[in-house]
């Protein structure tokens, strides 16, 4: 706080705007970035992102909250833009697919203006669903991938494929400093509890006791990074030098399936509940493993959280969250009463 005025002091640091800022990446990233000296201003429009996940860093030096949609223009002084915007959740980008869709097209074109606007270097969060169902494995960035643009899960899909197309435009026209990363599943604490994704439903359930689900057979593999390692590499990727620009693979090599996810979830958390099976959803690959040389070449960047141990932290932020959920629960039905 300033002592003459009482308000809290911005900083003096470089300055970096996160887009999807109170969202489950983006606080990480906005953490990452505070400790490591920057100003930070983190933008949400709120639709998936949570007050709660910015709660402790609002009152920060060198952080701002703002509510804004990066569909309509913005103007925010920044050298660095991470451009974070748009929930990855199929669950959530699902409910209002034209949103998501503008999302990712509109708001990757007003950040892009800002970035010009600026000289600034910008990131784009692709991702993995570029793939599509891969006819390659493990997939590494020259796989043009295999994308159903008329299926349920195409508005993010495409969407996403339209974002880089419009990331590496910019680049050839206006010579803006573009950085895009293609994030594999990721995981940690501040994920929904209701977002969809296997690993905090899986968590969710074995907590509850309650049923655990598994599409199809569970056969179907997946690649889990662990959050501050994903951070990590979104930090490395923009000291890269200009003219490295990316796609680059942002994940873990380490192939697991989903069924031998929910044992390992089981067996951590000691839960009573029984695992179930339900049919596949339209679209969902069944098989998603990344090769990461160009990550290690480019950037010496690899994943180091074992997935147990990354696994346990999410564990107990979950536990800690249901826990005083319930709790609240209870007291407001005893207030009522």
């Amino acid at each position: 706080m300033d002592a003459a005025t009482g308000k809290k002091r911005f900083g003096t640091g470089r300055r970096a705007l996160v887009t999807g800022g109170a969202g489950f990446l983006g606080t990480h990233l906005c953490q990452r970035l505070l400790r490591d000296g920057w100003q930070v201003t983190a933008v949400d429009n709120l639709a998936t992102g949570s007050m709660d996940n910015v709660a402790a860093l609002r009152d920060q030096p060198g952080y701002r909250f703002m509510r804004h949609d990066v569909t309509e223009p913005l103007n925010v002084a920044a050298e660095r833009i991470f451009n974070l915007a748009c929930c990855a959740s199929p669950v959530h980008y699902q409910e209002d697919p034209i949103k998501t869709m503008r999302t990712c097209l509109d708001g990757a074109a007003n950040l892009l203006d800002l970035a010009r606007a600026n000289n600034a270097t910008i990131f784009q969060a692709s991702t993995s669903e570029v793939y599509g169902e891969p006819e390659v494995h493990p997939q590494h960035e020259s796989y043009r991938g295999a994308v159903s643009t008329t299926g349920p899960r195409a508005c993010y899909d495409e969407g996403k494929r339209c974002a880089e197309t419009l990331f590496f435009d910019y680049h050839r026209l206006h010579g803006t400093r573009i950085k895009v990363g293609r994030i594999f599943n990721t995981y940690g604490p501040r994920m929904q509890a209701s977002d969809g994704r296997v690993v905090s439903n899986l968590i969710v359930q074995a907590l509850r006791n309650e049923p655990m689900t598994l599409n199809g057979d569970g056969s179907q593999t997946r690649s889990f990074c662990y959050v501050d390692d994903l951070v990590e590499a979104m930090v490395r990727i923009m000291d890269t030098p200009d003219d490295f620009t990316g796609p680059v693979n942002l994940g873990n090599p380490s192939e697991i399936t989903v069924a031998e996810l929910a044992e390992i979830i089981i067996r951590l958390t000691g839960t009573r509940s029984k695992i179930v099976h339900r049919k596949m959803p339209v679209d969902d690959p069944t098989r998603r493993c990344p090769d990461i040389s160009l990550a290690r070449s480019a950037m010496d960047w690899q994943p180091v959280v074992p997935l147990e141990e990354g696994l346990q932290q999410t564990i107990a932020w979950f536990d800690r969250c249901l826990s005083e959920s319930e709790l609240a629960t209870r007291e407001e039905r005893r207030g009522v009463a």
